[in-house]
């Protein structure tokens, strides 16, 4: 690393504009999570800490900064559902960002899709969706064993759906589906196009 590099310690800042952490880890999947309380109240939010973490069983998860209702249904009844946040979707999306106490599916014109397999509603108008049973619900903590007030929430995932326009000879086209990825900054997205396509094949 060169000598005129931005050097910080997180415990001290970063001394920026802006945070710069959101930034370099990034562009993030979206957890766009469903979920339903033990009362039949149902949630959706956009989670930009998401990812998969297993093959067999496949493993997703995402993380709540907060113990919030995605969190505690998730919990709670055991279940949950993700839905793919495509370019289309993307302003349906941000506004079940917001923190209302009505459905978020009516706050953003969004139709609840019914799962096969849990009891939870999922993005209709989303081309993917998985299906899952909670795994583990784990609060995070500091390198010296201090509780932080984040959880993640990990799921298997029990049921997928999949549009048949996604699938191209029995392959899943990424790219024609346009997902959409969380950056940096307060408002920074990105999206994938077949332009930005390259192939790597593993070493034998």
């Amino acid at each position: 690393m060169p000598d005129n590099a931005h050097f910080y310690q997180p415990k001290d800042g970063h001394q920026l504009e802006h945070d710069p952490f959101n930034s370099i880890i990034a562009p993030r999947p979206i957890g766009w999570i469903s979920s339903k309380s033990l009362s039949g109240q149902v949630n959706l939010a956009p989670y930009s800490f998401f990812n998969a973490f297993n093959y067999h069983p496949p493993i997703i998860g995402f993380s709540s900064i907060g113990y919030k209702d995605s969190v505690k249904n998730a919990a709670d009844t055991g279940e949950f559902c993700w839905s793919l946040v495509t370019r289309s979707l993307a302003e349906s999306m941000n506004q079940t960002s917001a923190a209302v106490g009505s459905d978020e599916f009516e706050l953003a014109n969004l139709v609840k899709g019914q799962s096969k397999i849990i009891d939870v509603p999922h993005v209709a108008q989303s081309p993917v969706v998985m299906e899952c049973k909670t795994s583990q619900v784990i609060q995070l903590q500091s390198a010296s064993g201090e509780d932080c007030q984040t959880w993640l929430v990990m799921g298997e995932v029990v049921g997928v759906h999949i549009s048949k326009i996604a699938l191209k000879e029995g392959v899943y086209d990424t790219a024609a589906m346009e997902p959409v990825m969380r950056g940096g900054g307060p408002s920074e997205y990105f999206s994938v196009s077949e332009l930005q396509k390259f192939q790597l094949f593993r070493p034998k």
